[in-house]
């Protein structure tokens, strides 16, 4: 990621721009914010090309298919404008680096990793073509690799499957990149899902091998391996090859479908890897530097007004953090797990990859606590169940102590005995353009008059990397003005503490 420049715009509709993602043939991609705090990558068209038909076509093509395709394991498009004198697309912004870039710097993925790889594209690529698109240029630079799995991104020449050839691309011209083209495409013949599939087997042989799956000096050389050679494998994990040979194969019918590869990879789906963390640890703490960059780039950007040629965001843009409903009665059933579970607030997680795996670190907003008031018996001695005091909906402003960085309260608590779930707090939130739930069940474990005790400890954590374990001391304090000071003893959380008030939930 690079500063904006001197001829760079700081604002594109209502976006504000941070940085510089990259630039290419078709323009430069930028880092921006929108105004509900959503952290977005914004693609600005290069001015000569803006004044293209033919390329303004294409454009408009691409955003259509990017809208139509949304869903899991693709960056959503959120606002565009391609009638503009300079054309723009933001679209969610993924914090991972592409395939290629990864495996250039720290080598091939893990078996795992690339088994979680391969199914999240398979399913990617069965969304797309039920949609009646195809892809056309799956590739390693066009695959990110996020915490919470990967994304296939830039649908710049995908095309419906009824499209004629003299469409925008025109008739016997060849669209892709070579040594991931399928060979249909390679002679110019018809193409369809089967395309997409054989580019996806080349994609899993270079995400295992760090090589792609034909070799050659030039264009040429690799455009006739892919249509006249067998694939060189040689390297690939058994399972993986097995797929990868399938996909590859000459004859588009003889390739699997895309569902067929996703369930040979992972039966279960690709979210159930994904969820056991299948990103090496050194790319892990790359994620870790550029969390800590973006917090840096948005202190330091500076708020302007839109230039000229640049349309607004869509009025019914809405972030896709949302705030729970009031926490619901529990019925009746078996004791739900009990552990707090803590999701990004409005910032950015550092993930920092330890020996025994990955601890997450909140930071969260500023607040300042006036600290506890000493806990003390009441006359008629230790009550049996939450005092009246302490019940209702209490929120609040925190800090940490990792690397300072403040958070934010939010909780329920109700009546009940020790060893029962009184409370429960309201942690569903949306990290870098991913809602998750980390919300969990707090069993008390230890009341006075001005003073309770829950534990938040034991059952699975939902998203492991981005949700906390909990703690068993999560300490409630009754402080003189009738506000809560809150001290959490969960480590990994960086032990957030705070006062917080009742907000009538």
């Amino acid at each position: 990621m690079q500063p904006l420049e001197a001829n760079d715009p700081t604002v594109i509709g209502t976006y504000r721009l941070l940085g510089r993602l990259g630039a290419g043939g078709m323009g430069r991609v930028y880092l921006g914010r929108s105004p509900g705090g959503r952290t977005v990558a914004v693609k600005v068209v290069r001015s000569e090309l803006a004044d293209d038909a033919e390329f303004r076509t294409r454009f408009r093509r691409e955003v259509d298919a990017a809208r139509r395709v949304g869903g899991a394991w693709s960056a959503p498009v959120l606002d565009a404008d391609t009638e503009s004198p300079v054309p723009w697309i933001a679209t969610g912004y993924v914090a991972g680096p592409a395939l290629s870039d990864a495996v250039a710097e720290i080598g091939p993925l893990p078996e795992t990793g690339a088994l979680a790889l391969g199914a999240g594209l398979a399913e990617t690529l069965a969304h797309v073509h039920g949609l009646g698109l195809v892809h056309r240029d799956l590739k390693p630079a066009n695959v990110l690799l996020a915490l919470d799995g990967p994304r296939l991104i830039d649908f710049g020449i995908a095309r419906a499957m009824d499209a004629t050839a003299a469409g925008a691309t025109g008739t016997g011209v060849v669209v892709g990149s070579p040594g991931y083209m399928s060979p249909e495409q390679v002679l110019a013949r018809p193409i369809g899902p089967p395309s997409d599939v054989f580019a996806l087997g080349a994609v899993l042989a270079y995400a295992t091998t760090g090589r792609g799956p034909f070799r050659g000096d030039s264009a040429a050389v690799l455009l006739y391996k892919v249509a006249h050679e067998e694939p060189e494998l040689d390297g690939m994990p058994a399972g993986l090859r097995e797929v990868a040979e399938a996909c590859l194969a000459k004859d588009p019918a003889a390739r699997p479908s895309p569902v067929e590869v996703a369930r040979r990879l992972v039966p279960g789906g690709a979210s159930a890897l994904v969820r056991q963390g299948w990103l090496p640890a050194a790319l892990t703490g790359q994620l870790a530097a550029r969390a800590v960059e973006l917090l840096n780039l948005e202190a330091a950007a500076p708020q302007e007004a839109a230039p000229a040629g640049f349309g607004p965001a869509p009025s019914d843009y809405v972030p896709l953090a949302r705030e729970r409903e009031p926490w619901p009665e529990p019925e009746p059933g078996p004791e739900k797990p009990r552990r707090r579970r803590i999701a990004v607030a409005a910032a950015v997680v550092v993930t920092l990859a330890v020996a025994a795996g990955l601890a997450v670190w909140l930071l969260p907003r500023d607040g300042k606590s006036s600290g506890p008031v000493a806990a003390t018996e009441s006359a008629t001695g230790t009550p049996a169940s939450v005092p009246a005091a302490f019940i209702g909906r209490w929120k609040g402003d925190t800090t940490t102590s990792n690397l300072g960085a403040p958070g934010t309260m939010d909780i329920t608590i109700k009546d009940g005995r020790v060893g029962a779930v009184v409370g429960r707090d309201h942690s569903v939130l949306d990290f870098l353009g991913t809602t998750y739930d980390c919300s969990g069940d707090w069993k008390l474990s230890k009341v006075t008059a001005k003073e309770i005790v829950l534990d938040t400890s034991g059952g699975t954590n939902p998203h492991p990397g981005i949700c906390s374990d909990g703690s068993n001391n999560e300490r409630f304090t009754l402080n003189s003005d009738g506000t809560l000071y809150y001290k959490s003893g969960d480590s990994l959380a960086g032990k957030p503490e705070g006062d917080l008030t009742k907000s009538g939930g």
